[in-house]
Protein backbone atom coordinates (compact mmCIF):
# COMPACT_ATOMS: atom_id res chain seq x y z
CA UNK A 1 0.00 0.00 0.00
CA UNK A 2 1.33 3.44 -0.95
CA UNK A 3 1.90 5.76 2.01
CA UNK A 4 1.84 9.52 1.44
CA UNK A 5 3.97 11.75 3.64
CA UNK A 6 2.77 15.18 4.73
CA UNK A 7 5.04 17.86 6.21
CA UNK A 8 3.47 19.82 9.03
CA UNK A 9 5.72 22.85 8.61
CA UNK A 10 5.10 23.32 4.86
CA UNK A 11 1.54 22.02 4.52
CA UNK A 12 2.62 19.83 1.57
CA UNK A 13 2.17 16.09 1.03
CA UNK A 14 4.33 13.88 -1.20
CA UNK A 15 4.32 10.39 -2.65
CA UNK A 16 7.07 7.86 -1.90
CA UNK A 17 10.33 8.61 -3.65
CA UNK A 18 10.01 12.39 -3.59
CA UNK A 19 13.38 14.11 -3.21
CA UNK A 20 12.31 16.30 -0.27
CA UNK A 21 13.95 15.44 3.06
CA UNK A 22 11.94 16.89 5.95
CA UNK A 23 12.67 16.16 9.59
CA UNK A 24 10.98 13.00 10.86
CA UNK A 25 9.24 14.87 13.70
CA UNK A 26 7.46 17.06 11.11
CA UNK A 27 5.98 14.16 9.14
CA UNK A 28 2.48 12.72 9.13
CA UNK A 29 1.48 9.77 6.94
CA UNK A 30 -1.74 9.08 5.06
CA UNK A 31 -2.86 6.13 2.98
CA UNK A 32 -4.64 8.27 0.39
CA UNK A 33 -4.09 11.71 -1.13
CA UNK A 34 -7.70 12.48 -0.25
CA UNK A 35 -6.93 11.97 3.44
CA UNK A 36 -3.97 14.36 3.31
CA UNK A 37 -6.14 16.93 1.51
CA UNK A 38 -8.92 16.51 4.06
CA UNK A 39 -6.39 17.51 6.74
CA UNK A 40 -5.46 20.66 4.85
CA UNK A 41 -2.33 19.54 2.96
CA UNK A 42 -1.72 20.35 -0.71
CA UNK A 43 0.02 18.25 -3.35
CA UNK A 44 3.77 18.60 -3.86
CA UNK A 45 4.65 20.39 -7.11
CA UNK A 46 7.78 18.25 -7.54
CA UNK A 47 6.44 14.67 -7.24
CA UNK A 48 2.82 15.53 -8.20
CA UNK A 49 1.06 12.71 -6.30
CA UNK A 50 -2.15 13.28 -8.24
CA UNK A 51 -0.48 11.72 -11.31
CA UNK A 52 0.08 8.27 -9.77
CA UNK A 53 -2.26 5.46 -8.80
CA UNK A 54 -3.53 5.55 -5.23
CA UNK A 55 -5.05 2.10 -4.63
CA UNK A 56 -7.21 1.13 -1.69
CA UNK A 57 -5.46 -1.49 0.42
CA UNK A 58 -6.30 -4.98 -0.83
CA UNK A 59 -6.96 -6.14 2.73
CA UNK A 60 -9.52 -3.39 3.42
CA UNK A 61 -13.00 -4.53 4.54
CA UNK A 62 -15.16 -5.82 1.71
CA UNK A 63 -17.90 -3.29 2.45
CA UNK A 64 -15.41 -0.45 2.14
CA UNK A 65 -14.06 -1.78 -1.18
CA UNK A 66 -17.57 -2.07 -2.59
CA UNK A 67 -18.40 1.47 -1.45
CA UNK A 68 -15.26 2.82 -3.11
CA UNK A 69 -16.12 1.00 -6.34
CA UNK A 70 -19.58 2.59 -6.36
CA UNK A 71 -18.05 6.02 -5.73
CA UNK A 72 -15.65 5.48 -8.61
CA UNK A 73 -18.65 4.54 -10.77
CA UNK A 74 -20.21 7.94 -9.96
CA UNK A 75 -22.59 7.18 -7.08
CA UNK A 76 -21.80 10.53 -5.43
CA UNK A 77 -21.66 12.70 -8.54
CA UNK A 78 -25.34 13.46 -8.11
CA UNK A 79 -26.29 11.14 -5.24
CA UNK A 80 -25.79 11.45 -1.48
CA UNK A 81 -23.95 9.49 1.18
CA UNK A 82 -27.36 8.39 2.50
CA UNK A 83 -28.29 6.93 -0.88
CA UNK A 84 -24.90 5.21 -1.11
CA UNK A 85 -25.41 3.71 2.35
CA UNK A 86 -28.86 2.47 1.34
CA UNK A 87 -27.37 0.63 -1.67
CA UNK A 88 -24.94 -1.06 0.71
CA UNK A 89 -27.60 -1.72 3.38
CA UNK A 90 -25.82 0.37 6.05
CA UNK A 91 -26.55 3.73 7.66
CA UNK A 92 -24.76 6.87 6.44
CA UNK A 93 -23.24 7.23 9.91
CA UNK A 94 -21.77 3.72 9.82
CA UNK A 95 -20.47 4.32 6.29
CA UNK A 96 -18.73 7.54 7.31
CA UNK A 97 -17.26 5.86 10.40
CA UNK A 98 -15.88 3.04 8.24
CA UNK A 99 -14.30 5.50 5.81
CA UNK A 100 -12.78 7.56 8.62
CA UNK A 101 -11.37 4.48 10.34
CA UNK A 102 -9.70 2.94 7.29
CA UNK A 103 -9.13 5.83 4.85
CA UNK A 104 -9.18 8.98 6.96
CA UNK A 105 -11.80 10.67 4.78
CA UNK A 106 -15.54 10.77 4.28
CA UNK A 107 -17.12 9.27 1.14
CA UNK A 108 -17.81 12.78 -0.18
CA UNK A 109 -14.20 13.84 0.39
CA UNK A 110 -12.92 10.80 -1.50
CA UNK A 111 -15.25 11.51 -4.43
CA UNK A 112 -14.20 15.17 -4.54
CA UNK A 113 -10.51 14.26 -4.47
CA UNK A 114 -10.85 11.75 -7.33
CA UNK A 115 -12.72 14.28 -9.48
CA UNK A 116 -10.14 16.99 -8.77
CA UNK A 117 -7.18 14.71 -9.46
CA UNK A 118 -8.69 13.53 -12.74
CA UNK A 119 -9.36 17.12 -13.75
CA UNK A 120 -5.76 18.07 -12.96
CA UNK A 121 -4.54 15.27 -15.22
CA UNK A 122 -6.81 16.52 -18.03
CA UNK A 123 -5.47 20.04 -17.56
CA UNK A 124 -1.93 18.66 -17.86
CA UNK A 125 -2.37 16.08 -20.60
CA UNK A 126 -4.98 17.55 -22.94
CA UNK A 127 -6.04 20.77 -24.61
CA UNK A 128 -9.68 20.49 -23.53
CA UNK A 129 -11.18 23.80 -22.47
CA UNK A 130 -11.66 24.45 -18.77
CA UNK A 131 -15.41 24.01 -19.13
CA UNK A 132 -14.96 20.70 -20.96
CA UNK A 133 -12.55 19.52 -18.25
CA UNK A 134 -15.12 20.38 -15.58
CA UNK A 135 -17.90 18.29 -17.06
CA UNK A 136 -15.55 15.52 -18.23
CA UNK A 137 -14.42 15.16 -14.61
CA UNK A 138 -17.91 14.74 -13.20
CA UNK A 139 -18.46 18.22 -11.76
CA UNK A 140 -22.00 19.55 -11.86
CA UNK A 141 -20.99 23.09 -12.80
CA UNK A 142 -17.97 25.21 -13.62
CA UNK A 143 -18.50 27.08 -10.35
CA UNK A 144 -18.26 23.83 -8.36
CA UNK A 145 -15.20 22.87 -10.41
CA UNK A 146 -13.41 26.15 -9.64
CA UNK A 147 -14.28 25.92 -5.95
CA UNK A 148 -13.09 22.33 -5.50
CA UNK A 149 -9.87 22.84 -7.51
CA UNK A 150 -8.96 25.81 -5.33
CA UNK A 151 -9.78 23.77 -2.25
CA UNK A 152 -7.60 20.81 -3.30
CA UNK A 153 -4.79 22.53 -5.23
CA UNK A 154 -4.90 26.13 -3.91
CA UNK A 155 -5.15 27.47 -7.47
CA UNK A 156 -7.72 28.00 -10.20
CA UNK A 157 -7.97 25.64 -13.20
CA UNK A 158 -6.53 28.36 -15.48
CA UNK A 159 -3.52 28.77 -13.16
CA UNK A 160 -3.02 24.99 -13.01
CA UNK A 161 -3.12 24.70 -16.81
CA UNK A 162 -0.39 27.35 -17.06
CA UNK A 163 1.86 25.26 -14.79
CA UNK A 164 1.82 22.06 -16.84
CA UNK A 165 5.13 20.71 -18.04
CA UNK A 166 5.92 20.49 -21.73
CA UNK A 167 6.27 16.69 -21.57
CA UNK A 168 2.82 16.29 -20.00
CA UNK A 169 0.80 17.17 -23.10
CA UNK A 170 -0.21 14.12 -25.11
CA UNK A 171 -0.83 14.67 -28.81
CA UNK A 172 -3.01 12.10 -30.58
CA UNK A 173 -3.80 11.72 -34.26
CA UNK A 174 -7.53 11.63 -33.64
CA UNK A 175 -9.27 11.06 -30.35
CA UNK A 176 -8.10 12.07 -26.88
CA UNK A 177 -5.07 10.40 -25.30
CA UNK A 178 -4.73 9.96 -21.53
CA UNK A 179 -2.40 8.18 -19.12
CA UNK A 180 -3.72 5.37 -16.91
CA UNK A 181 -1.27 5.35 -13.97
CA UNK A 182 -0.57 2.19 -11.98
CA UNK A 183 1.84 1.07 -9.26
CA UNK A 184 4.39 -1.14 -11.08
CA UNK A 185 4.79 -3.89 -11.95
CA UNK A 186 1.78 -4.75 -14.10
CA UNK A 187 1.99 -7.95 -16.16
CA UNK A 188 0.61 -6.52 -19.40
CA UNK A 189 1.34 -9.51 -21.67
CA UNK A 190 -0.73 -11.92 -19.59
CA UNK A 191 -3.57 -9.46 -19.10
CA UNK A 192 -3.66 -8.91 -22.85
CA UNK A 193 -3.56 -12.66 -23.54
CA UNK A 194 -6.42 -13.22 -21.07
CA UNK A 195 -8.53 -10.53 -22.76
CA UNK A 196 -7.64 -11.76 -26.24
CA UNK A 197 -8.85 -15.25 -25.41
CA UNK A 198 -12.19 -13.82 -24.23
CA UNK A 199 -12.57 -10.94 -26.70
CA UNK A 200 -16.13 -10.60 -28.01
CA UNK A 201 -15.97 -10.78 -31.84
CA UNK A 202 -17.10 -7.52 -33.39
CA UNK A 203 -16.90 -5.69 -30.04
CA UNK A 204 -13.33 -6.27 -28.83
CA UNK A 205 -10.01 -6.94 -30.53
CA UNK A 206 -6.39 -7.46 -29.52
CA UNK A 207 -3.88 -6.74 -32.27
CA UNK A 208 -0.23 -5.74 -32.15
CA UNK A 209 -0.21 -5.39 -28.38
CA UNK A 210 -3.22 -3.02 -28.39
CA UNK A 211 -6.64 -3.68 -26.82
CA UNK A 212 -9.60 -2.08 -28.60
CA UNK A 213 -13.33 -2.12 -28.03
CA UNK A 214 -16.55 -0.34 -28.89
CA UNK A 215 -18.66 1.24 -26.16
CA UNK A 216 -22.06 2.87 -25.91
CA UNK A 217 -22.53 6.27 -24.27
CA UNK A 218 -26.20 7.21 -24.00
CA UNK A 219 -26.86 5.15 -27.12
CA UNK A 220 -24.02 6.67 -29.16
CA UNK A 221 -20.96 4.68 -30.15
CA UNK A 222 -17.39 5.25 -29.04
CA UNK A 223 -14.05 3.50 -29.49
CA UNK A 224 -11.36 2.85 -26.89
CA UNK A 225 -7.74 1.81 -27.49
CA UNK A 226 -5.30 0.85 -24.71
CA UNK A 227 -1.56 0.20 -25.13
CA UNK A 228 1.54 0.22 -22.91
CA UNK A 229 2.79 3.72 -22.18
CA UNK A 230 5.66 3.41 -19.71
CA UNK A 231 6.81 1.60 -16.60
CA UNK A 232 4.08 3.21 -14.50
CA UNK A 233 1.23 3.90 -16.93
CA UNK A 234 -0.85 2.65 -19.83
CA UNK A 235 -2.04 4.93 -22.62
CA UNK A 236 -5.74 5.24 -23.42
CA UNK A 237 -6.92 6.79 -26.67
CA UNK A 238 -10.63 7.55 -26.59
CA UNK A 239 -12.82 8.37 -29.59
CA UNK A 240 -16.10 9.50 -28.01
CA UNK A 241 -19.22 11.37 -29.14
CA UNK A 242 -18.87 13.82 -26.20
CA UNK A 243 -16.55 14.36 -23.22
CA UNK A 244 -19.11 14.76 -20.42
CA UNK A 245 -18.56 12.06 -17.80
CA UNK A 246 -15.20 11.06 -19.29
CA UNK A 247 -13.95 10.31 -15.77
CA UNK A 248 -16.25 7.29 -15.57
CA UNK A 249 -15.16 6.01 -18.97
CA UNK A 250 -11.53 6.20 -17.85
CA UNK A 251 -12.28 4.59 -14.48
CA UNK A 252 -14.09 1.71 -16.19
CA UNK A 253 -11.20 1.20 -18.59
CA UNK A 254 -8.80 1.22 -15.67
CA UNK A 255 -10.91 -1.43 -13.96
CA UNK A 256 -10.46 -3.77 -16.93
CA UNK A 257 -6.71 -3.75 -16.37
CA UNK A 258 -6.72 -3.37 -12.58
CA UNK A 259 -4.63 -0.20 -12.62
CA UNK A 260 -5.83 0.77 -9.14
CA UNK A 261 -5.15 -2.67 -7.67
CA UNK A 262 -2.65 -3.30 -4.89
CA UNK A 263 -1.19 -6.76 -5.55
CA UNK A 264 1.49 -6.66 -2.83
CA UNK A 265 -0.59 -8.12 0.05
CA UNK A 266 -1.95 -10.99 -2.06
CA UNK A 267 1.47 -11.81 -3.50
CA UNK A 268 3.03 -11.75 -0.04
CA UNK A 269 0.30 -13.95 1.43
CA UNK A 270 0.42 -16.57 -1.35
CA UNK A 271 4.11 -16.52 -2.31
CA UNK A 272 4.76 -19.60 -0.17
CA UNK A 273 1.73 -21.53 -1.40
CA UNK A 274 2.84 -24.67 -3.30
CA UNK A 275 0.28 -24.11 -6.08
CA UNK A 276 0.00 -20.33 -6.43
CA UNK A 277 3.50 -19.31 -5.32
CA UNK A 278 5.29 -20.59 -8.45
CA UNK A 279 2.67 -18.92 -10.66
CA UNK A 280 3.24 -15.57 -8.95
CA UNK A 281 6.97 -15.90 -9.55
CA UNK A 282 6.36 -16.27 -13.29
CA UNK A 283 3.87 -13.38 -13.55
CA UNK A 284 4.64 -10.75 -10.89
CA UNK A 285 2.21 -7.84 -10.92
CA UNK A 286 -0.64 -9.77 -12.52
CA UNK A 287 -3.97 -8.09 -11.80
CA UNK A 288 -7.40 -9.67 -11.61
CA UNK A 289 -8.95 -8.61 -14.94
CA UNK A 290 -12.04 -6.48 -14.59
CA UNK A 291 -14.81 -5.79 -17.07
CA UNK A 292 -16.21 -2.92 -19.08
CA UNK A 293 -19.79 -4.17 -18.78
CA UNK A 294 -21.24 -6.45 -16.11
CA UNK A 295 -23.95 -7.86 -18.41
CA UNK A 296 -21.39 -8.66 -21.08
CA UNK A 297 -19.37 -10.71 -18.57
CA UNK A 298 -22.53 -12.39 -17.28
CA UNK A 299 -23.49 -13.52 -20.79
CA UNK A 300 -20.02 -14.98 -21.27
CA UNK A 301 -20.25 -16.82 -17.94
CA UNK A 302 -23.66 -18.32 -18.77
CA UNK A 303 -22.53 -19.50 -22.19
CA UNK A 304 -19.44 -20.96 -20.52
CA UNK A 305 -21.66 -23.23 -18.42
CA UNK A 306 -22.63 -25.16 -21.53
CA UNK A 307 -19.77 -24.87 -24.01
CA UNK A 308 -15.96 -24.67 -24.25
CA UNK A 309 -14.23 -21.36 -24.95
CA UNK A 310 -14.03 -21.64 -28.79
CA UNK A 311 -17.76 -22.36 -28.98
CA UNK A 312 -18.53 -19.52 -26.55
CA UNK A 313 -16.75 -17.10 -28.89
CA UNK A 314 -18.86 -18.31 -31.81
CA UNK A 315 -22.04 -17.87 -29.79
CA UNK A 316 -21.03 -14.40 -28.61
CA UNK A 317 -20.37 -13.43 -32.22
CA UNK A 318 -23.82 -14.67 -33.24
CA UNK A 319 -25.50 -12.71 -30.42
CA UNK A 320 -23.63 -9.53 -31.34
CA UNK A 321 -24.58 -9.85 -35.02
CA UNK A 322 -28.23 -10.60 -34.23
CA UNK A 323 -28.90 -8.07 -31.45
CA UNK A 324 -26.01 -5.61 -31.27
CA UNK A 325 -26.19 -2.11 -32.73
CA UNK A 326 -24.04 -1.89 -35.89
CA UNK A 327 -21.19 0.62 -35.79
CA UNK A 328 -19.96 1.34 -39.33
CA UNK A 329 -16.63 2.79 -40.29
CA UNK A 330 -14.42 1.22 -37.57
CA UNK A 331 -11.47 -0.99 -38.46
CA UNK A 332 -9.76 -3.86 -36.60
CA UNK A 333 -12.83 -6.08 -36.99
CA UNK A 334 -15.00 -3.92 -34.71
CA UNK A 335 -18.51 -3.76 -36.11
CA UNK A 336 -21.10 -3.62 -33.30
CA UNK A 337 -21.94 -2.51 -29.79
CA UNK A 338 -22.63 -5.32 -27.34
CA UNK A 339 -26.41 -5.82 -27.00
CA UNK A 340 -28.13 -4.65 -23.86
CA UNK A 341 -30.13 -6.91 -21.57
CA UNK A 342 -33.32 -5.43 -22.99
CA UNK A 343 -32.23 -6.27 -26.54
CA UNK A 344 -31.32 -9.87 -25.71
CA UNK A 345 -34.50 -10.34 -23.68
CA UNK A 346 -36.46 -9.57 -26.85
CA UNK A 347 -34.33 -11.73 -29.17
CA UNK A 348 -35.21 -15.23 -30.36
CA UNK A 349 -32.12 -16.87 -28.89
CA UNK A 350 -32.86 -20.30 -30.31
CA UNK A 351 -33.18 -18.63 -33.69
CA UNK A 352 -29.65 -17.28 -33.21
CA UNK A 353 -28.45 -20.86 -32.95
CA UNK A 354 -28.22 -21.40 -29.20
CA UNK A 355 -29.21 -24.81 -27.83
CA UNK A 356 -32.49 -24.90 -25.92
CA UNK A 357 -30.96 -25.06 -22.42
CA UNK A 358 -28.46 -22.31 -23.19
CA UNK A 359 -31.15 -20.10 -24.72
CA UNK A 360 -33.43 -20.63 -21.73
CA UNK A 361 -30.81 -19.66 -19.17
CA UNK A 362 -29.54 -16.69 -21.15
CA UNK A 363 -33.07 -15.45 -21.76
CA UNK A 364 -33.84 -15.68 -18.04
CA UNK A 365 -30.66 -13.75 -17.22
CA UNK A 366 -31.38 -11.02 -19.77
CA UNK A 367 -34.93 -10.63 -18.46
CA UNK A 368 -33.75 -10.50 -14.84
CA UNK A 369 -31.17 -7.79 -15.59
CA UNK A 370 -33.63 -5.83 -17.73
CA UNK A 371 -36.11 -5.83 -14.84
CA UNK A 372 -33.52 -5.09 -12.12
CA UNK A 373 -30.49 -3.05 -13.17
CA UNK A 374 -28.97 -3.44 -9.69
CA UNK A 375 -28.64 -7.23 -10.00
CA UNK A 376 -25.10 -6.97 -11.37
CA UNK A 377 -23.98 -3.66 -9.83
CA UNK A 378 -21.67 -5.29 -7.27
CA UNK A 379 -23.34 -3.69 -4.27
CA UNK A 380 -24.20 -6.66 -2.02
CA UNK A 381 -21.63 -8.77 -0.14
CA UNK A 382 -20.23 -11.68 -2.14
CA UNK A 383 -22.48 -14.42 -0.66
CA UNK A 384 -25.60 -12.32 -1.30
CA UNK A 385 -24.46 -11.42 -4.81
CA UNK A 386 -23.83 -15.07 -5.67
CA UNK A 387 -27.20 -16.14 -4.24
CA UNK A 388 -29.05 -13.42 -6.17
CA UNK A 389 -27.39 -14.22 -9.51
CA UNK A 390 -27.66 -17.99 -9.00
CA UNK A 391 -31.37 -17.51 -8.28
CA UNK A 392 -31.86 -16.77 -11.99
CA UNK A 393 -33.15 -20.06 -13.47
CA UNK A 394 -30.30 -22.07 -14.93
CA UNK A 395 -27.41 -19.91 -13.67
CA UNK A 396 -24.97 -21.92 -11.55
CA UNK A 397 -23.17 -20.72 -8.45
CA UNK A 398 -19.85 -21.18 -10.24
CA UNK A 399 -20.98 -18.89 -13.07
CA UNK A 400 -22.07 -16.32 -10.46
CA UNK A 401 -18.62 -16.57 -8.87
CA UNK A 402 -17.00 -16.03 -12.29
CA UNK A 403 -19.08 -12.90 -12.77
CA UNK A 404 -18.24 -11.68 -9.26
CA UNK A 405 -14.53 -12.17 -9.88
CA UNK A 406 -14.58 -9.89 -12.94
CA UNK A 407 -16.67 -7.30 -11.04
CA UNK A 408 -14.01 -6.85 -8.37
CA UNK A 409 -15.01 -9.20 -5.56
CA UNK A 410 -11.61 -10.06 -4.11
CA UNK A 411 -12.61 -13.41 -2.61
CA UNK A 412 -14.64 -14.72 -5.56
CA UNK A 413 -13.45 -18.07 -6.84
CA UNK A 414 -14.39 -19.90 -10.01
CA UNK A 415 -12.76 -23.20 -10.90
CA UNK A 416 -10.45 -23.08 -13.91
CA UNK A 417 -10.90 -26.74 -14.82
CA UNK A 418 -14.13 -28.67 -14.27
CA UNK A 419 -12.22 -31.96 -14.16
CA UNK A 420 -10.42 -30.87 -11.00
CA UNK A 421 -13.17 -28.68 -9.59
CA UNK A 422 -13.46 -30.40 -6.20
CA UNK A 423 -9.70 -30.36 -5.65
CA UNK A 424 -9.49 -26.69 -6.60
CA UNK A 425 -12.37 -25.78 -4.31
CA UNK A 426 -10.72 -27.58 -1.40
CA UNK A 427 -7.38 -25.87 -2.04
CA UNK A 428 -9.10 -22.49 -2.38
CA UNK A 429 -10.03 -22.51 1.31
CA UNK A 430 -6.37 -21.76 2.07
CA UNK A 431 -6.34 -18.82 -0.37
CA UNK A 432 -8.97 -16.75 1.48
CA UNK A 433 -9.31 -13.74 1.22
CA UNK A 434 -7.29 -13.64 -2.03
CA UNK A 435 -9.20 -16.27 -3.96
CA UNK A 436 -9.92 -14.06 -6.99
CA UNK A 437 -6.19 -13.39 -7.26
CA UNK A 438 -5.43 -17.12 -7.00
CA UNK A 439 -8.15 -18.03 -9.51
CA UNK A 440 -6.72 -15.55 -12.01
CA UNK A 441 -3.25 -17.09 -11.77
CA UNK A 442 -4.76 -20.54 -12.28
CA UNK A 443 -6.79 -19.34 -15.27
CA UNK A 444 -3.75 -17.91 -17.06
CA UNK A 445 -1.28 -20.65 -16.13
CA UNK A 446 -1.24 -22.01 -19.67
CA UNK A 447 -1.21 -18.65 -21.44
CA UNK A 448 2.02 -17.22 -22.89
CA UNK A 449 3.90 -14.78 -20.67
CA UNK A 450 4.83 -12.63 -23.67
CA UNK A 451 2.80 -11.37 -26.58
CA UNK A 452 3.46 -9.58 -29.85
Amino acid sequence: MTTYSAVVTTGIYCRPGCGSKPLAENLRTFELPAAAEAHGYRACLRCRPYRVAGPIAADAPELLCRAVQLIIAGALDTGTEAALGARLAVSPRHLRRLFHQHLGVTPDQLARSRRAHFARRLLDDTDLTVADVAFASGFGSVRQFNRDMRLVFRASPVELRSRRRRADRLAADGGLELRLPFAPPLHWPTLLAFLAERAVPGVESVEGGVYRRTISLDGEAGLLEVRPGGEDHLLLRAHLPFWEGLIHVVERVGRIFGVDADTVPAEAALAGDPVIGPLIAVRPGLRVPGAWGAFEIAVDAVLGQYAPRPRVREQMAALVTAAGQPVPGISHGLTHLFPSAEMLAGTDLKGVGLPQDTAGTLGALALAVAQDDTLLDGGPPLPEFVRAVAAVPGVTADAAQRIALRLGYGDAFSVADRATASAQAEAAAAWHPWRAFAATHLAVADLPTTTA
